[in-house]
Parts: C-alpha cells; structure tokens; sequence
C-alpha cells in the first residue's frame, strides 16, 4: 500500500485516503451567504468519483461584521443549516467525507460588503488585506466573537459535516491575534505568544463545547509571516502544542498574514518545512499544502515524514479529475 492511499482514522473522523481538498472561496454563494445550486454543482462535481478523502469546504462567516467579501458562504444564522444539509449530503453521495471551515476576517472585511466598520486585535491596517484603519476589539467584543464561533460550529455539526475548521491563517482575525505586526494589545489577548493565541484557547474550548467530544476540530494556521517582525515558525511549534492539548484533532497549515502566495518560496509542496517542524512537535495529523500539482510529488512527501495529509488545491480546482491519479497508487 503506498502511502496515499492509506487509511487514517482520526476517531469518528475516518478517512480511506491521505488527499485533502482545502478550503477555496468559490464566491458562488447568494447575495445573504445562502447555498446556492452554484456551489452544490461545484462541490458535486470537485468530489464525484470519492477519490478526495476530505473535502473542506470554503471559509464561511460566522457574523455579518466578519464576512470577507461578496458570495461568501454564511454559518451565521440557524436559518441556513437545512439548505447547507444538502452540500454535505452531496459530497457523501460521492465518497468523500466533509468539513466546513468557519472564519471571521477582522480587519480584511471591507464596510462596503459589511455596511460596519472592520475590526481588529488593534487599529492595524491589515498588511495584505485591508483599506481601512480597523476598531479594536473591546473584552466584550471578543467575547461575543467567541460565542460566535461556538454558534457557527454547531451548525456545521447540526448541517451533517463531519468536521469543523477554526480559519487562523491568511490574515483574517484569529491570524491577526496571533501575528505581533497586527497584534499590539497590552491586554491579556496580547504581548507574548501566549497571550496572543488566548482567544485561540478559548474559541477551541467553546467550540468543543458545542460539538462534543468526539467531533473533530481542526485548525487551520499561518505557520509563518514571512515579514520582518512577524510570526516564526518557533511561534507557531509552541503554539502548535497548546493547540493540542486544547483539544485540536488536525492541523492544516498554511502561511500567516502573507497568505498562501509566498515570493520566497516555490516548488512542490512549499510548506513542508513549516509541517515539517510541527509534525515533530505534535502527535496529531498535519496537513501540508503549497503548489503541489502533481501526484508523485503528493506521494513523495507523505515518504519523507513532511506531512500526514496532503491538500491539493489550485490543481483540483482547474482539473476536476486530478484526483483520480491516486489510482495509480493502488
């Protein structure tokens, strides 16, 4: 057996394959968030054949204040599990199991999609993402925010998902806590790395609070900002084991406020130093994504101990077969 194609249970989450579809904003979504037959066809049509093993769904808002952008998928309201129960029925039609990732953008949300002023850990104009000088959060804010990602995650487990995936990547809010260029509160949700991962801790306590104890958690981190002052991957290491003694299932890693397009890296599989690193640190699976196009590669990385799973994104994206490669490792 190669190691693609090995099984790996992870509680009740159990995947007969190590292939990832990560989370892509489609912006297919209708005006409010809603499911749209756009996005069921897309979804469809990405997991038909049952030759991705997990499918994680696109960042999706858990509150007006933190949507990203227009289309976006909502986990805002009670009001839309039942149409989001037919998206995972779908992608379980076709064999693959499902996760749907749940997010706040903080400073990268603009007031003309929100009608609200963006907010912040501080008032950073966000490096990558914003135009606007956001507020920052008071105590009872980030509380509220909390309870927000409490709420969100107990509709993706209510709409039939089999995983719910904190986003703290690519600079959008829990990135901004995380990261000091954007983090410059004297609080107890900043200054040291502790303090920074703090409303981490408590998201993923609330959120185990809501699905229980044998629903998977995953977290998806910006491992490195890749700028001068910024997150290392030492931070996100130490950060990585609180993660894991909080509860955390999976790790997904990506890059922080640099987003995922990195100019100093390149290659097949570009963040495998990062998964690397943390793997070593951890005892639960870590994904490993960044330009990896072609199977071969997938399957070499996984040999090398860079990673447990491999997420394939942009290539599934332009070619809805690429998946069926896998076969060739059978």
């Amino acid at each position: 057996m190669s190691y693609l194609t090995k099984p790996l249970d992870i509680g009740k989450l159990k995947l007969h394959n190590r292939l990832v579809m990560p989370p892509m904003a489609t912006a297919k979504a209708k005006d409010k968030g809603e499911v749209s037959e756009a996005i069921l066809n897309y979804y469809d049509e990405k997991s038909k054949g049952g030759n991705i093993s997990l499918v994680i769904i696109e960042h999706s808002y858990i509150t007006e204040q933190g949507k990203a952008s227009k289309n976006q998928l909502s986990i805002a309201d009670d009001g839309l599990v039942e149409e989001l129960k037919k998206l995972s029925s779908i992608i379980h039609k076709n064999g693959s199991k499902t996760a749907m990732q749940i997010n706040h953008a903080g400073s990268a949300a603009k007031r003309e999609v929100t009608g609200m002023d963006p907010v912040a850990p501080s008032p950073i104009i966000n490096p990558r993402l914003g135009s606007e000088i956001p507020n920052e959060l008071t105590i009872d804010q980030i509380k509220q925010i909390v309870k927000d990602f409490r709420d969100a995650a107990l509709r993706v487990k209510q709409a039939g998902f089999d995983a719910v995936e904190i986003h703290s990547a690519h600079g959008y809010l829990l990135n901004q806590f995380f990261s000091p260029l954007t983090n410059k509160r004297t609080d107890e949700y900043g200054g040291d790395l502790l303090g920074r991962i703090r409303i981490h801790m408590e998201v993923i306590k609330a959120v185990r609070e809501a699905v229980g104890d044998n629903y998977p958690i995953l977290l998806r981190l910006g491992a490195c900002d890749f700028m001068d002052g910024g997150t290392t991957i030492e931070d996100s290491v130490a950060a990585s084991v609180e993660f894991e003694k909080a509860g955390i299932d999976i790790l997904d890693i990506s890059g922080g406020l640099c987003g995922y397009d990195v100019a100093s890296l390149s290659g097949q599989g570009y963040f495998s130093p990062l998964t690397e690193a943390i793997k070593k640190a951890v005892s639960i699976p870590v994904i490993l994504t960044g330009g990896i196009t072609e199977i071969d590669a997938a399957e070499d990385l996984l040999g090398q101990g860079k990673a447990d799973l491999i997420g394939v994104g942009r290539a599934i994206y332009k070619d809805s077969h690429w998946a069926s490669q896998i076969d060739k490792f059978i």
